[in-house]
């Protein structure tokens, strides 16, 4: 760290610590342009919008910092409270717009995952766990949901034209029928967004014209997005990884097993599905037993509402008699959501290969993994943590804001690694060892 870092007042980001240069483009595609696998919850949400991070060139020229908190700043600022002016300077280690690395892998196209955020979360909130596995050789794509679990969204109906705002909806945690409803409402409109993020993936990598509203380049064209074209492994079955955090983690949760189990037979009256494509839809076709699946500091919650408590009690789809088990599954806490004593039992009820029974029993199926690092706040598994390590020492007691990221990012990469998905070598940084070269081939997950 240079002497002028220390006299600079804003948060700052550590490097990336995989072999690769990271870049990022912002996206939001008109969902008209988009075959929606369910129907819309929203009418008047006519964008899905996402950020992308990928591994890249190295630029030949500085490039423009891309700021923590997107443009406009202003209306960002207000939402995420005046004191936090000082994140108007804080940047994020990645290039804007530049041009994707060509994948060494054996299909000459990068494995991708798709991530959904938690309450309080944006697109742009866990940019340093996202942008880690993206050095690695992953290109990650951040979805920014409108249901109003963001402190602020915006929907940009054309390019230039002034964006609708959609504000925080301040919800209770309390398990009442009013708040299930609520949580219910914002699922209807988180999983219908990935599932218009999956589908404009399978577009972007075809090489079809999308309309971009945030694209630098002419918007109505694939601007920065031509790039992508037969890049991306998003056709195969089960090649997709599914992440999230917090509200997001049961929103993948939520995802998988909607699409896994489409049909309501031999469900009560009382379930009402939140997301049913069809059998036939893309997305079906992508969601298999053998999805890697990736879940930080799952809020169980939302999972537990009378009208969905039918599918909650199915196991996850790796668990079909095809499946693998649990070894594509992963569960990565706080030691905050250990302590947690209710949500850590449901979570590994989540998790286990028989949901419905009040204690797991002995697997008969790979167990999935489950872990947490040492002195970790909820807070600690996003940008966060970096941003205000004093607050969260203070406040919750959580240490070493990085290294948690690194252990994430370490333990993601390599339940990817066995699992046949090929990304870089776990670095000795993140592995927290010397070796002569600085890289240690596979890497450890070590004892889960």
């Amino acid at each position: 760290m240079s002497f002028l870092s220390h006299l600079n007042p804003a948060p700052s980001f550590p490097s990336y610590t995989g072999p690769y240069k990271v870049g990022t483009t912002d996206v939001e595609i008109p969902a008209a342009e988009l075959p929606s696998p369910s129907p819309t919850p929203d009418p008047s949400l006519s964008t899905v919008s996402f950020r992308i991070f990928y591994p890249c060139e190295t630029p030949t020229k500085t490039a423009k910092p891309v700021y923590w908190l997107p443009d406009p700043q202003q209306e960002y600022l207000g939402a995420n409270l005046p004191f936090l002016r000082i994140l108007s300077y804080t940047t994020i280690p990645v290039i804007p717009n530049a041009k994707l690395l060509q994948a060494n892998t054996k299909t000459k196209r990068w494995p991708v995952m798709v991530f959904s955020h938690g309450l309080g979360g944006t697109k742009n909130a866990y940019s340093h766990l996202l942008g880690s596995l993206s050095s690695h050789g992953v290109v990650v794509i951040a979805a920014d949901h409108r249901d109003g679990s963001a402190p602020l969204s915006l929907v940009r109906k054309a390019p230039g034209s002034k964006p609708r705002a959609v504000e925080y909806k301040s919800i209770s945690h309390s398990q009442t029928p009013e708040v299930e409803k609520a949580r219910d409402d914002q699922l209807k409109i988180r999983l219908w967004e990935l599932g218009l993020i999956h589908e404009a993936l399978l577009k972007i990598d075809r090489g079809e014209p999308l309309m971009n509203t945030l694209a630098e380049k002419s918007p109505e064209s694939m601007g920065d997005l031509a790039m992508f074209s037969s890049a991306l492994d998003v056709h195969r079955q089960g090649s997709i990884s599914w992440s999230g955090h917090s509200f997001g983690a049961a929103t993948v949760v939520q995802l998988v097993k909607s699409v896994f189990y489409p049909s309501s037979k031999g469900a009560p009256s009382s379930y009402k599905p939140l997301f049913h494509p069809s059998a036939s839809s893309q997305i079906a076709h992508q969601i298999t037993p053998t999805s890697p699946i990736s879940l930080l500091d799952l809020w169980c919650m939302p999972l537990l509402s009378k009208s969905t408590r039918w599918l909650n009690t199915q196991p996850l789809p790796c668990y079909a008699p095809d499946g693998p088990g649990g070894k594509n599954v992963v569960a990565i806490l706080s030691e905050a959501f250990f302590k947690w004593g209710n949500n850590l039992n449901q979570t590994k009820r989540t998790i286990s290969e028989d949901p419905s029974l009040d204690k797991p029993s002995m697997q008969k199926h790979a167990a999935p993994y489950i872990f947490y690092p040492v002195s970790s706040a909820h807070l600690s598994q996003s940008d966060f943590g970096i941003l205000f390590p004093w607050l969260t020492r203070k406040a919750f007691k959580a240490e070493d804001p990085a290294r948690t990221l690194r252990l994430n990012t370490r333990a993601i990469l390599e339940v990817m690694r066995r699992n046949g998905v090929e990304v870089a070598d776990t670095s000795a940084i993140d592995m927290e060892e010397n070796t002569a070269d600085g890289r240690v081939p596979g890497g450890q997950i070590g004892q889960m």
